[in-house]
């Protein structure tokens, strides 16, 4: 209990920071949104031109610097990767294409139900469903194999590529693209921004929280852990809502900020992040920390998913206010099949890897 508690607080303090996130200018219902951070940084580098997603956002800076900082404290920075880094590429692309069909990440989904958007609810029964699947292919022997040592430069390249973003959201080089109006142009200021991100990314690298990894556990091995924490970034960021952000606060379906009513369309696009998630081993917030630890892979799968959102924009994937465009309803569904075919084929090989050594000894 005591554990539980803590990361119940825990998971409360991120859920505060996103609450005085979006008091502080960011869009509604999005105080923190990792896939829509990474969409605007997209945009920023001039990877799709929707000129009202671009914008370096300095949350994610700040979670990278903050979990990196954690992670050499805790004698926890290590290169390491090698595991599947094509495979890991493509269920990050899919998976940013199932966030931004949804409009929002997992995270997001969870403050999206703390301001009242309604919306939200078939979200996290698709999340949940998704996770379910990913399950199913773990109790088969579903593994991207094991990480390797790796050359230090690795570990260092994520955080590097962070500071370089920080110096183009500073310097503001005529080649960034920043938006003038729509939910790029809504921020918090840089540095309070960049701090609180640092802080939320200390705790997520210590507190191991990821919305993926709450469910898989439950589902799994019966272990409510980290429920928990995504209990307490619910419950404090509800708290948050009604004190900061009480004029903007409404239980509903519609009028929500950056979100759509196409429930059908919300619910398989979570299926497939979820799904997505368990196959990469955790959501995109803890990719993002595992990725400041000097995990390659998770780097490989950070580049993946701002790859995702610029494809997403660019082909016209993701979704508006109006709802799900075709091109991201042909995108869920195919990206459904291919990531349930990837899982069945990393299956198969692991079961045949086994049977091989079974023979042998």
């Amino acid at each position: 209990m005591k554990e539980n508690k803590k990361i119940f607080i825990y998971g409360g303090i991120i859920g505060l920071i996103g609450a005085i996130l979006m008091k502080l200018g960011n869009p509604g219902n999005m105080g923190i949104c990792v896939a829509c951070f990474y969409r605007d940084i997209a945009g920023a580098l001039g990877l799709h031109r929707a000129e009202v997603v671009q914008y370096i956002r300095p949350e994610i800076i700040g979670f990278i610097f903050g979990g990196l900082l954690a992670a050499i404290i805790g004698g926890e920075f290590k290169s390491r990767g090698g595991s599947s880094p094509i495979i890991r590429f493509v269920l990050a692309v899919f998976l940013m294409f199932g966030a931004l069909v949804f409009l929002g990440c997992p995270l997001r989904m969870i403050l999206r139900l703390a301001n009242g958007d309604l919306n939200a609810i078939f979200g996290l029964l698709g999340y949940i469903l998704g996770i379910y699947i990913g399950i199913q292919f773990l109790k088969k022997g579903y593994s991207l194999g094991r990480s390797t040592e790796q050359t230090k430069t690795s570990a260092y390249i994520i955080p590097i590529f962070s500071i370089i973003l920080l110096l183009f959201l500073i310097l503001k080089p005529e080649f960034i693209f920043f938006s003038t109006e729509g939910p790029g142009s809504m921020t918090a200021p840089i540095f309070i921004a960049l701090i609180l991100g640092i802080v939320a990314g200390f705790i997520l690298q210590r507190s191991r929280i990821c919305t993926a990894g709450g469910f898989r556990d439950a589902m799994l091995i019966k272990d409510y852990h980290f429920l928990w924490g995504l209990l307490g970034i619910f419950i404090f960021n509800l708290i948050g809502n009604l004190i900061f952000n009480f004029d903007t606060f409404h239980i509903s379906f519609e009028n929500q900020p950056v979100a759509h009513t196409n429930q059908l369309w919300n619910f398989l696009g979570m299926v497939l992040t979820g799904i997505c998630s368990i196959l990469l081993g955790g959501c995109p917030l803890r990719q993002t920390i595992l990725a400041s630890e000097g995990d390659s892979d998770a780097g490989i799968t950070v580049l993946g998913l701002i790859v995702g959102a610029a494809f997403a924009h660019n082909f016209q994937i993701a979704s508006s206010p109006e709802g799900a465009t075709l091109n991201g309803k042909i995108a869920v569904i195919i990206g459904l099949i291919l990531v349930i075919l990837i899982g069945n084929s990393v299956v198969k090989n692991a079961q045949k890897d086994r049977k091989e050594k079974e023979e042998v000894f």
